[in-house]
Parts: C-alpha cells; structure tokens; sequence
C-alpha cells in the first residue's frame, strides 16, 4: 500500500506538470490548447489526489514525500483558482494576472528548492530532482512575469522534466508492487529505501506535518509582503486563492498535528488559520464596497496575548518555535495598532519578517526529521532546568496524550476550543456600523474561530470519548456561525428579528441542559457553560432590540476571561504533572455515576498485554466490559458459575431479556457436533463468524462446554442463543478463556452501551475492569435468529439489529436449501 501511495502521488505530479508543460508550449500561440478554466480545474482535482496520497502515505511513514506532496497540493490549488479567476474574465486590468500570480511564485520556489536541497543532504535523489525542477519552473514563470525575453519554453523544459521522471518512477513502482518484487525498473528497487525509511521511522515521535504548516505561513506572507517590497503592484481579489488554500490546508495541518500528538503546534496552526481567512476576507471586501474595512483592536490584543501565552509553552519543548510564535505576537500587535490593518506597511513589514522566519524553521524542520545530525534547536535546554525544580515538574512518556479512559488516535484539542471561545467573545465588542455590518473584519473571527475550529475541537473531544464536552463545542460552534453570518453578514434585520430570537431561545434551552449536566462534570466546566448563557441572553436582546447599554460588553468579557483560565488551565494540564490551574470538581456527584473511574481497571484493546489482562480477571472470576463488533458488552467466563452470576445481578437482567453464549470458532462445539442436526450446524458454518446470534435449542452439548452451574442463568429453559463474533480483539480474548456468557453492558431496558465511558456511567462500580477502544463500530446490536425449527426449513426473527432479514434469508437459501 505504501508504495502505490507513493505512485498515485508520482503519477498525479507527473499528470499536472504535463498539463502545465502543453499549457506553457502553447502560450505564444493567440488561443492557449488548454483553456484557463479547464487548466484549473485539473490543477486542483490533481491537487486533491496529491493531497490524499500525501496523507495516507504519512500516516505509516515520515517521509520526504510527505512535504514535497502537500506542497505542491497547496500550490496547485492556489495556482488553479487563479487561472480559473483569469479564464472567467475576474482578473481584467493590466497586470492583474501577474500581481495574483507572483506571491503564490514566489513561496513555492523557496520552499520547493528548501525541500530539493534536504532531499539531496538525505539522499532522496528522485524527490529532489521533482522538487527542484518544479522550484526552476516557478522561478523561470516569476522572471517570464516581469521581462519577454524569458520564453515560456524555458518553463515547460522544466515540467517536462518532472513528467518524465516522475512518470518513470511512478510506473517502476507500479510495477514492483503487481509483480510481487519481482521486476524492477533500473533506479526503482524498494527494497533498500523500505529498510533505511523503516530505520528512520523509529527514531522518535515528531510532528511531520509542521513543515507544511509552516510553509503555508510563508505563502500567506508573501501575498503582503510582496507589496510592501513593491513586488506587486496592488491588493486585490487575484490574491484570495492563495491566502484562502493556505488558510483550508493550514486547518488540515492542525487536524493531523492532533493526530501526530503536538498539540501546541496544532493550536499554533490553528491560530494562523483565522489569520489567512481574516486576510483573504480583507481583499474580498473592496470587490463589493468601495472603503477597505475596519479591525476591531480589542480583539487583535487579546490574539496577541494567546500568541505570547503559547509561545511560552512551546518554549519549553523547543526555544526556536517559541521564539518563531513571538513573530506572531508582533503581528497581531501591528494590526492593532494600525485600523486599515493588512493594508497598511507596519503589519506588512512585520510579514516580510514572517516569511525569512518561516523559511529558516521549514529548513530546521525538514533537516531534522530527515537527517540523523540535528540542527539545535535547544529541545531539552528548558526540561533540564525544570528538572530540577520540585514545583514543576515536566509531563512525559507515551501515554502523554492518552485519554483518562482508554485509546484515542488523537491527542486533546480542548486547549483551541478554549481559545476560541476567547477570540469570537472578544470580537464581538465591536459592534460595528449597522448600516455597514460588513466594513469592520468581525465575520472571519467569530465564523471561523468561534465556529468551524470550534466544530474541529467538538470532533477531537468526542473522538476522545468526552460526550459533554464535544456537545459544547459544536452546540456552541453552531451558534457562532449562525450568529456571527447573521449579525455580521448584513443578513440581520427588523423583519428577520422574531425568527431569530425563537432560534436563540432554542440554544439557550439546550445550553441550559449542557449547563445542568456541567454539575456533574467540574467548575471550569459549570461556569464556562453558565456565562455562555449570559452571551445567548445578549444575543437574544439583541435580537428584540431591548439590550441595555453595556451589558453585552459585560457578558462577552465575563465569557471571554472564564474561557482564558480554562485555556490556561488546558495548557497546564497537558503540559505539567499536577493541577496547577485546577478545573475543580464535580460540583454534584451521585453515587454510582462514574465510581468505575477509580473503582475499576481501564485498559485500552489496542494493547496485546491488556486483553491478556483482561483474560485473566475473567478467568478468576471477574466481570468485565468488552467492546464487539456491533456495541460494547459485559462478560464473564462460562465456566466461573460466581462471575455468570455477578453479572446477572449487576445487570438486573429481565426474565425475556437472556443471557447469550460467545464462542471464537466452531472448533470449541466440535466434541459436540453430533448433538447438532447437520442443517442446523451448516447454518452456523455459514452465518458466522458476523453479527447474527443464532437461537438453538438447549441441549446435552451445553455440558461439553463446562458451564455447569453456569448454565441456569444462560438462555431459557428451552433454548439459548450463541454466536462467533467478528471481531479479532473478543475472539482472541474467547480463545484465552474459553466460552463467555454475554449480555449487553447496560442495566437493563436502557439504550446499547457505544462508548466504553457509557459502560463506566451505567456499570462502572459493578464490573472489574473494562477493555477500552473509544466509540464502537456500530450503534445497533446483533440480529436474533430464531433456528429452532430450523430442520422443517424454517427460521424465525427475534431481533432484526445491524444484519437485515433479508441477508439472513439469503444466506439461509444459498448455502443451505437444495
């Protein structure tokens, strides 16, 4: 799989060079042989491909081929919406197509020839020789830009010669992969590159991704900084795609930084996100008013103050990035200090910095996951002072970023969600005019800081297993949106006033049963929902127009400084062993609520060691909650008659609601097949290993599998239900107990259990331990089938789950009746 990744992404840079190259051979001629608009929609399908195969490679390997990907992802989206905007007739003027083109030039030959430069240092000759042949074509475009004495040819020479090589490369590798390794291209052997890539990978955890991100920060700099250096004449609409491609990428790097564990990189990402959406709103605005907008400073200085707060975070993992960030500190104050900010030469200058800065940490960056021989970077200068402090005391190992409860692919994104409850509260003390909503920069900061990063830290919290808090998020994600597109987007008026404040109240209805719930989860938590409330109530006035003077001002500070100590306290947390900033305790606690968390053992499935342990406190008589291949369950070893029975009283198990028996293969019934009518066992043989229980009837082969007295409590008197799951972690753990009886992991009458937490919530103080693995594949159980007059051709439902009637009965009729 590895290496068609790498060849789908060979193959896709060596498409779209193609084009460019037919696209630049063609331009002297007075019609191009690839319209503009054709041309880029091309680019960014092929954009998307680089983008996808980039990703899905990384996720088993660092790998240059990662950053030389994205790179040119980003690039050809950027550079296909300007050819798009160019062939619909949007960039008319003289020079507009060279003012929107040379920004977005001039990054990606920088960055290309810092990516060339390290593939030569590491000996990744191929992706090299790509990345600097693309850098020359950029570099030959931008000189085509201001002098005709460069040709286009020059330009094509160089995507030709990508095409070729990466072609080439591309169809080797095809090639070794369909043959087994049989047959090799000349230069295409995986073999050594497999070995030395798997010697590589072990050598420590790092945030692969942070180069893109960081050269997205290049780009989004070089579209002001080129004007403040007079490299282009104007700002103006040409220029969007690019600030826009970096600001949607930069938000994809913030996402698989949380996958690569770095969650103060991936604040920091996405930080620099809302900058490259606010800027690119910035030159939109004059395309429909004639003024350029307006910043609100109050918010600008408090961004500042986040900035400065995380780089000294990030300090402590490596001074560099902490220095890098302050680059961002300045930033945001010289946009406060100027009103026409990205306009105005102050922020300008600051981004020109930016841009040398941004390309010194790409290089660090790139080197160091490459090569063996660092570039210092101070990493460890911090810890070994905090080390010898007793007060503070530095959080490390492998379970840095696990959840409290059990496994997560990524690490914790409260600490932006937080943040941006911080931005959109302060940006919306500026109110603005009302007759010109849109002519002071309030919509980028409130949609996407209070909104769409909003929604991602909701995504991360609830693929951590943190219900509440994810609800939250997006509860209050989607007001932000809803609000800031409304109030700030000219859409709000007198008309529109009862519709909105019915809409309002309907938030504050679910914000007050979020609030409620927060009792039962901490403090930090029961305020931060509770003044929320108090900015749905501004809102709310707002909307009938009743709202005194200064309140919402009051609320949204009250709001703004209760997020800013739970930011505090996140950063805290996730960085230093103890509770520092506290986010105090449950303000109500029931007894049973959650007594698992401390009562029992937690233990995540992805660990061999776990389901091991597991087994053996099944094996002494334990219960324990497993999760399936449908919803999570409780389980005890079939032949501990204390444990079937345990688990029979924690679970207040109704009379019509049995318990069921698990096996992991027929073998373990083989002793016992003549029991079985030959139908009955070919139906078994043919229906599992799946989510289909089959109901049969009880009988002598229920002692070959020494359940004893184990047996009163399973089934009816009549008939028990039994099945093989699919699911490797539950059939492994049969195979090292034996038979396990079963019941769903929730008192019952209850909803299935999806979640290990909901196992905790409901049976937590009953069982002995749980077999953690986040949310579980399905949310419906297993389908129920009735064979006990399966001999006179019949079979019966007696719950139709995540398996339909219909596929029972088919596998029923094809492999069973004549």
């Amino acid at each position: 799989a590895e290496s068609l990744h790498s060849s789908i992404g060979l193959l896709g840079i060596s498409a779209g060079s193609l084009l460019l190259a037919v696209h630049f051979y063609s331009l002297p001629r007075a019609a191009p042989l690839i319209p503009s608009t054709a041309l880029g929609v091309l680019l960014l399908i092929l954009s998307s491909l680089l983008a996808y195969a980039g990703i899905r490679r990384s996720l088993r390997n660092a790998s240059l081929f990662l950053s030389l990907c994205l790179t040119i992802s980003v690039f050809w989206c950027g550079y296909g919406v300007v050819f798009i905007l160019g062939g619909q007739g949007v960039l008319n003027d003289t020079g507009d197509f060279r003012n929107a083109l040379v920004p977005g030039l001039v990054t990606f030959t920088l960055a290309l020839l810092i990516i060339a430069v390290v593939g030569f240092l590491c000996r990744e000759v191929i992706l090299a020789m790509i990345a600097s042949a693309v850098s020359l074509a950029s570099a030959h475009e931008v000189a085509m830009c201001y002098s005709t004495a460069f040709g286009s040819s020059a330009v094509a020479c160089n995507y030709m010669i990508v095409c070729l090589v990466g072609g080439y490369f591309a169809l080797g590798r095809i090639l070794y992969f369909l043959t087994k390794e049989k047959i090799a291209l000349p230069g295409t052997d995986l073999a050594k590159k497999k070995t030395r890539d798997q010697i590589q990978s072990t050598s420590g955890s790092m945030n692969h991704f942070a180069v893109t991100g960081l050269i997205l920060n290049m780009l989004s700099a070089s579209v002001f900084g080129c004007r403040l250096l007079g490299v282009t004449g104007k700002l103006f609409i040409g220029q969007v795609p690019w600030l826009w491609a970096a600001g949607i990428y930069q938000i994809g790097i913030c996402i698989l930084s949380y996958r690569a564990m770095d969650v103060l990189m991936a604040t920091f990402f996405g930080f620099t996100s809302i900058l490259k959406f606010a800027g690119g709103y910035c030159l939109l605005y004059p395309v429909w008013q004639p003024e350029e907008p307006s910043f609100p400073t109050p918010f600008l200085v408090v961004f500042s103050i986040l900035f400065a707060v995380l780089a000294l975070f990030l300090t402590l993992k490596s001074p560099v990035d902490g220095l890098y960030l302050l680059f961002y500190v300045a930033y945001c104050i010289a946009l406060a200090c100027r009103p026409k900010g990205f306009f105005e030469g102050g922020p300008q200058g600051v981004d020109v910095a930016i841009f040398v800065a941004s390309a010194l940490m790409t290089l660090i960056h790139l080197y160091n996951v490459k090569a063996s021989a660092k570039i210092p970077t101070g990493k460890g200068a911090v810890k070994a002072l905090l080390a010898r402090s007793s007060f503070l005391k530095l959080r490390e190992g492998a379970d840095l970023h696990a959840p409290y409860l059990g496994y997560s692919k990524y690490a914790d994104a409260e600490v932006l969600g937080y943040a941006c409850s911080v931005l959109a509260s302060f940006a919306i003390t500026m109110t603005g005019d009302p007759q010109a909503p849109l002519a002071t920069v309030v919509i980028p900061w409130v949609v996407v800081a209070g909104g769409i990063l909003k929604l991602l830290g909701g995504s991360v919290a609830f693929a951590r297993g943190k219900t509440l808090e994810s609800s939250a998020f997006i509860l209050y994600a989607v007001m932000w949106i809803i609000w800031g597109l409304t109030r700030y987007g000219g859409l709000y008026g007198t008309t529109r006033s009862f519709h909105a404040a019915v809409g309002i109240i309907a938030f504050m209805l679910f914000n007050g049963f979020i609030v409620f719930c927060t009792l039962f989860l901490n403090i930090a938590w029961f305020f931060y929902s509770l003044t929320f409330l108090l900015i749905a109530v501004s809102f709310l006035l707002d909307a009938i127009h009743a709202l005194p003077a200064g309140y919402d001002i009051a609320a949204t500070l009250i709001f703004g400084l209760v997020s800013f100590y739970c930011f505090l306290s996140a950063l805290f947390n996730s960085t230093f062993e103890g509770s520092c900033l506290p986010m105090g305790r449950p303000i109500v606690h029931l007894g049973g609520v959650g007594g698992g968390m401390t009562e029992c053992l937690h233990l995540p499935a992805r660990k061999a060691s776990s389901v091991k342990r597991i087994a053996d406190i099944l094996k002494n008589g334990g219960t324990c909650g497993i999760p399936t291949d449908t919803v999570y369950v409780l389980v005890a070893a079939c032949n501990r008659p204390d444990a079937v029975e345990k688990a029979h009283q924690s679970k207040r198990q109704a009379q019509d609601r049995p318990m069921s028996l698990w096996i992991s293969s027929l073998k373990q019934l083989e002793p016992a097949k003549h029991l079985f009518t030959p139908l009955l066992w070919d139906f078994m043989e043919a229906a599992w290993p799946s989510p289909i229980s089959l109901v049969v009837p009880r009988g002598e082969w229920v002692d070959f599998l020494g359940m004893k007295d184990s047996a009163k409590y399973v089934g009816t008197p009549q008939s028990i239900a039994i099945r093989i799951p699919d699911c490797s972690v539950t059939t492994h753990l049969i195979d090292l107990v034996g038979p396990i009886v079963v019941t769903s992991a929730n008192p019952t009458g209850e909803a299935d259990t999806t979640h290990h937490n909901q196992v905790y919530a409901k049976l937590g103080d009953k069982v002995d331990a749980v077999l953690c693995d986040g949310p579980s594949p399905e949310n419906i159980a297993s389908t129920v089938v009735d064979c006990t007059k399966i001999d006179s051709g019949n079979i019966g439902f007696f719950r139709v789950g995540i398996i339909p009637k219909s596929q029972v009965k088919l596998i029923f009729v094809l492999f069973l009746l004549p």
